[in-house]
C-alpha cells in the first residue's frame, strides 16, 4: 500500500483558513468596541468629534489613560431612565422571541414535512421579504396599524366596527411587537427549519408503532432534536430586537421606551457621544455575557 505523505504547506494552510475569522472578528467587532469604549470613558466638549481626551499617538497613551474616567457610567447607575430602557427592551424583545417561535415553529414544521420537491419554494416565499427595503415593509405597517388605514376599513367593510370607530393601535406596544414579528419571522423560521428538516422521520414512525401519541412523539422526540435550531433563532432575533431602534420610533409611541431610541438621542439629539457609547457597552455587556455563560454550560453538558 502506497504510503500517503502530508503536504509541508498543510500547517500554514491550515492556520490561515483559521485565522481569517479571528481577523475579521478582530478588525469589525473588538476594534469598534475598543473606540466606544474609549469614547465612554471621555468627556463631553462642544467640538468635533464632540468628545475629549483624544488619542494623539502611543507617546501620550500615559496621558490619555490619567484623563479617563468612570463619570457616564456612574450617571448611567443614577438615572432610572436608562434603567427603565434596558428593562423595557429586554421585556419586548423576550415577549417578541417567545411570539416568533410560537409562529415560527409550526411554519417551519410544516416546511420540514412537505414534499420535498416544494421546500424549494417555500423557503424562497419565507425570505421573498428581503427583496423589499426593510424601511419600506415598516413603512406600510403605518398604512395598515394608523386609525384610518387599511385595518381600520376592513373591519368597516365586514361590520365589525361601526362607520365612525377607528383600530387604535398604531403608537402602542402592541404595533411595536407586530412590526418585529413580521421583520423578523425568517430569522426564526430558517434556522428552525434547518434542524427539523435533518431530523430522522423514522424515529416518528417507530414511535407510533410503539403506541406513542402523536403530541407525545412532538414533545419526547421533534421538540429536543430541534432545540439547537430553537436557541439558535432565539439568539438571532433576540439579541437585534433589543437594540432595534427602527420599528419602535416608526410604530411606537412616546411610551414604547427602548435603549435603541434613548441611544439615538443621546447621540444625534442631546450629542453626548461619551455617555451613549456608555450605554451601547453596557448593552453589549448586557446581552454578551449571558449568552457566553450559556455557551460554557453546554459545553460542560456536551
Amino acid at each position: 500500500m502506497a504510503e500517503v505523505t502530508a503536504s509541508p504547506h498543510a500547517g500554514p494552510a491550515r492556520w490561515l483558513v483559521v485565522a481569517v475569522p479571528y481577523v475579521w472578528l478582530l478588525l469589525f467587532f473588538v476594534a469598534p468596541f475598543l473606540i466606544i469604549l474609549k469614547i465612554s470613558l471621555s468627556d463631553t466638549a462642544i467640538a468635533m468629534p464632540p468628545y475629549t481626551p483624544v488619542f494623539e499617538g502611543f507617546g501620550a497613551i500615559g496621558d490619555f489613560i490619567s484623563q479617563l474616567d468612570f463619570e457616564n457610567y456612574a450617571f448611567l447607575a443614577e438615572d432610572p431612565l436608562y434603567l427603565r430602557s434596558y428593562l423595557s427592551s429586554l421585556r419586548i424583545a423576550a415577549i417578541s422571541t417567545c411570539l416568533l417561535l410560537f409562529i415560527g415553529y409550526p411554519i417551519a414544521l410544516a416546511m420540514a414535512r412537505a414534499p420535498t420537491s416544494i421546500r424549494p419554494t417555500l423557503v424562497m416565499m419565507v425570505i421573498l421579504p428581503f427583496w423589499t427595503s426593510f424601511l419600506i415593509r415598516v413603512y406600510a405597517w403605518i398604512g395598515i396599524l394608523k386609525p384610518e388605514g387599511l385595518l381600520t376599513l376592513l373591519l368597516q367593510a365586514i361590520g365589525i366596527l361601526g362607520p365612525t370607530e377607528q383600530v387604535q393601535i398604531f403608537r402602542t406596544d402592541t404595533a411595536v411587537f407586530i412590526g418585529i414579528v413580521y421583520s423578523y419571522l425568517p430569522f426564526m423560521v430558517l434556522p428552525l427549519y434547518a434542524a427539523l428538516e435533518k431530523m430522522d422521520a423514522t424515529l416518528l414512525e417507530a414511535a407510533s408503532d410503539l403506541g406513542c401519541p402523536p403530541w407525545k412523539a412532538f414533545w419526547k422526540i421533534t421538540f429536543p432534536l430541534s432545540l439547537p435550531g430553537v436557541v439558535a433563532g432565539a439568539m438571532i432575533c433576540f439579541i437585534p430586537i433589543t437594540g432595534e431602534f427602527v420599528i419602535p420610533d416608526l410604530l411606537g409611541g412616546a411610551e414604547t421606551l427602548m435603549i435603541g431610541k434613548t441611544l439615538w438621542t443621546e447621540f444625534f439629539g442631546n450629542r453626548d457621544w461619551p455617555l451613549a457609547s456608555a450605554v451601547a457597552v453596557l448593552l453589549l455587556l448586557v446581552l454578551v455575557i449571558p449568552i457566553m455563560i450559556f455557551q460554557n454550560q453546554q459545553q460542560k453538558v456536551r
